[in-house]
């Protein structure tokens, strides 16, 4: 895995994209926690903070491909100090919002934007302009490590925060880790601050956005990550609430939160190998396969911390080690050079489904009572995703002599 980052400066960079990502995806997956205290404090219900948090899916989405574009265009460098810079302005603003459409404005929008103009299209994007060929796909993998190792440090630090200082003064707490992460820009960027210089008969950013989405395997592609963002959206934002309907503390979802993460580093630098050595496409239906299994399991065990931890462990080795594959896929149906922008427009379907997973699960918790659509729906989406990558057209994938 190391060994595919011996190039001079290769680990540097890689590690320095890990810790944003660390800090932009920590942060964001620990918002579900904060539901609870922000309910009985503020008088909102949680349909409404859950709608709030499920904009900010949507727009985490949205941002995506529009902040690839400008790196793209104009380099990485100024894209992600606004990103940390704005994510640290949405967290600080949420406590002074007492109603919906402030916490629209504050999670679902500013903090939302920080955080999606500063993860995976932009820094694997601006990892892979600075890394041979032979080291993208291990990058990828430690670079994704980096965001699961920020929820398993945040979701227990953030709720030991909300228990001792309130959930303002964690919020608080999460905008000083966005402005203390500033100076691994420079480090991942260098001292180039613009973006690569064209070469000539290079296909233009429209054209290579316009035949992209005239693609099957990229339609296909990203049906699948649709599902994926539903399931983690889901998850994260009502996990605390699934453990609270069990009669269990809040500690429990905090520790399944981070086992997911925890569980997620091993699997992101495991899916970054398997890019080597299989064709992703077959990786990606494995990793969807194995959530409907893993679903089924879950209904049908008692209630119990342990069960949360095994299940958190199971679902958290694909959370998001589903990115390496399909940011490979991306890269080899269309080259390196729009990477940012063609992987962002990807992450906008992982997050049309995100905003899906988070806004119908207040709605399933508000109208049923539960959750149990909910999971049934995951296990459908899990099953149809495994099947519509078999299809993708990819080379096969060429192993060293």
């Amino acid at each position: 895995m190391f060994y595919s980052l011996r190039h001079p400066g290769a680990l540097a960079v890689t590690l320095a994209a890990a810790g944003i990502l660390m800090v932009t995806m920590g942060t964001r997956q620990s918002f579900g926690l904060f539901i609870s205290p922000m309910t009985t404090t503020t008088g909102m219900s949680i349909a409404t903070i859950s709608f709030a948090l499920a904009i900010g899916q949507f727009t985490w989405g949205l941002v995506q491909p529009v902040a690839g574009a400008v790196a793209d265009r104009y380099g990485p460098r100024v894209v992600l100090i606004a990103a940390l810079l704005t994510l640290a302005a949405g967290c600080a603003v949420t406590p002074f919002m007492g109603t919906g459409f402030g916490l629209m404005v504050s999670l679902g929008v500013l903090a939302s934007i920080g955080s999606g103009a500063g993860s995976f299209s932009v820094l694997i994007g601006a990892a892979a302009q600075r890394l041979p060929l032979e080291s993208r796909g291990a990058a990828s993998g430690l670079i994704n490590a980096g965001g699961s190792f920020g929820q398993f440090v945040a979701a227990p630090v953030f709720q030991k925060l909300i228990q001792s200082v309130g959930w303002m003064g964690a919020m608080w707490a999460m905008a000083l880790t966005a402005v203390l992460a500033l100076p691994l820009v420079s480090r991942l960027v260098g001292s180039r601050s613009g973006a690569q210089p064209p070469v000539a008969g290079e296909k233009k950013m429209r054209t290579a956005v316009a035949e992209a989405v005239r693609d099957r395997n990229y339609i296909l592609l990203n049906l699948g990550f649709f599902t994926c963002g539903f399931h983690i959206a889901f998850l994260v934002t009502h996990l605390p609430g699934e453990v609270g309907l069990c009669g269990l503390p809040p500690s429990v979802a905090s520790w399944s939160l981070a086992i997911i993460g925890l569980a997620n580093i091993f699997g992101s630098i495991y899916a970054g190998s398997c890019v080597a050595r299989y064709r992703s496409k077959y990786v990606l239906a494995v990793m969807y396969g194995s959530r409907a299994v893993l679903i089924a399991w879950y209904l049908m065990m008692p209630r119990d911390p342990w069960v949360f931890y095994v299940f958190a462990a199971g679902i958290g080795f694909t959370w998001l080690a589903t990115v390496p594959p399909t940011a490979a896929l991306v890269g080899k149906l269309f080259g390196i050079r729009y990477l940012a922008t063609l992987f962002g427009l990807t992450l906008l379907s992982h997050q049309t489904g995100g905003f899906l997973g988070a806004w119908l699960g207040g709605v399933a918790i508000t109208e049923f009572g539960d959750f149990t659509w909910m999971w049934y729906a995951d296990m459908v989406l899990a099953l149809l995703a495994a099947i519509v990558n078999l299809p993708i057209k990819e080379a096969q994938v060429r192993q060293p002599a």
